[in-house]
């Protein structure tokens, strides 16, 4: 018998929509069940009527629009940064097997060496403002689309090179016509890859130190022990990532899309 359930058998079975409302139902009632348990310190674990409220009072308030939107504008200043950067980078490499054999291996054990060791040399060049936050974010950006880059070029077919030379076309121009358009499918792997880092290399920056942005928001209530915020706070974080995860993925799959059409 074949393994394929037929579309008649899965219209009978629960909607995917209906699995994920009853996930999150369940989830809540765990999440009740714990807090009045008394497993745990007491409001270590608060019930999730006390986080939506602290959530409500989050939103309806103005500090937390600021520090989003300090965390937004130094995640994305420092992710176009690092990605440009990367790309010019990964193309040189990806187009040089000389160089890319003497760099490649600092590249990679740099790569592997958790970023927020580099935070301390950051604020000591930048400062303690937005400018080492948007360098720290450059900086886990770079990695995962500098390793696309190569990979994608890499894959470039060899005749779509010739034809650029026989055509002399400028660097530019291959860039354009070239190398982006067959680098793309890597590429957006490695820039989806790369906004996540630098979002999350932000935080860690604010934790570390800051004044201002979501993951100074966090520790502050941490600190001052206003558990209910704190879980808010986290709430917002989480709802951020999701909501630039699906963005990327919708424009991630229509250009890929685009790139499918025949004749284009």
């Amino acid at each position: 018998m074949s393994d394929v359930a037929s579309p008649a058998a899965e219209a009978k079975g629960p909607s995917v929509a209906a699995i994920k409302i009853a996930t999150i139902a369940v989830l809540l009632v765990v999440w009740q069940l714990i807090a009045v348990s008394g497993l745990l310190y007491k409001g270590l674990v608060p019930p999730p009527l006390a986080v939506a409220g602290a959530l409500v009072t989050e939103l309806i308030g103005t500090t937390l629009w600021r520090d989003l939107g300090i965390t937004l504008f130094t995640s994305f200043s420092g992710f176009v940064i690092g990605s440009l950067i990367a790309l010019l980078v990964g193309i040189w490499l990806g187009s040089s097997t000389f160089f890319r054999r003497a760099f490649e291996p600092y590249i990679l054990a740099l790569a592997g060496t958790p970023k927020i060791i580099f935070l301390p040399i950051l604020f000591l060049v930048f400062g303690l403002g937005f400018e080492s936050k948007i360098a720290k974010s450059a900086m886990s950006a770079f990695f995962p689309v500098v390793f696309s880059t190569i990979g994608g070029y890499l894959q470039i077919r060899l005749i779509l090179l010739r034809v650029g030379d026989s055509f002399h076309l400028r660097w530019a121009q291959k860039v354009r016509m070239i190398y982006l358009p067959a680098m793309l499918p890597s590429l957006l792997v490695g820039l989806r890859l790369g906004l996540a880092m630098s979002i999350i290399g932000v935080l860690s920056a604010e934790i570390a130190y800051s004044d201002a942005g979501l993951g100074y928001r966090l520790m502050r209530y941490s600190d001052q022990f206003q558990i209910p915020s704190m879980y808010a706070t986290i709430i917002v974080i989480f709802a951020l990532a999701s909501l630039v995860n699906a963005g990327f993925n919708h424009f991630q799959r229509s250009r890929l899309r685009y790139l499918e059409r025949p004749g284009e």
